[in-house]
């Protein structure tokens, strides 16, 4: 029986990649986002409703709704010149692919876990950064939000441009 070794968030790669060809996965190219330190739990809700009429006396009866994906995920960032420049690269990378005259190319984003034989892609619109919230005497920390347009899934980790394996 296999065990199940935990996994921790030392070396998790956060990428992303435009696809080249509309509707496919790209498996190569992705670019790291440096700075990213925390990733929101992003997970297809299912929904039902209650469908229970008077009669029923002792159960309620469900039906099934459509999956809820959430409008917005939040990353934390550490502000730094290179994660802004990285930003508004991943930025305008997004809205050049989406208004190709080939279609619009989803932008993929990619968390590539340590010791994990897959990697969780999701495809997203990523939104431009606003003004973090500082105090005097801190580091500056700043919400990075992306709007997905498809729910997570697991395949095989990806080729990377820069600072992969």
């Amino acid at each position: 029986m296999a065990k199940n070794i935990p996994l921790s968030t030392i070396g998790v790669k956060i990428s992303y990649a435009v696809e080249t060809t509309a509707g496919t996965r790209p498996t190569t190219g992705y670019t790291v986002i440096h700075g990213l330190y925390s990733t929101p739990d992003f997970n297809a809700a299912p929904n039902t409703a209650d469908a229970t009429s008077f009669d029923n006396k002792e159960y309620t009866t469900k039906i099934a709704l459509l999956k809820e994906i959430p409008d917005n995920l939040e990353f934390g960032a550490r502000m730094g010149q290179t994660f802004v420049n990285e930003w508004e690269t991943l930025v305008f990378a997004y809205e050049t692919g989406i208004k190709t005259t080939a279609g619009a190319l989803e932008t993929w984003f990619c968390i590539d876990i340590e010791g994990l034989d897959k990697s969780i892609y999701f495809t997203g619109k990523p939104i431009a950064l606003g003004i973090p919230s500082m105090e005097a005497n801190s580091g500056i920390d700043i919400t990075a939000y992306i709007s997905p347009t498809g729910e997570p899934t697991f395949s095989t980790d990806p080729t990377y441009a820069n600072d992969g394996e």
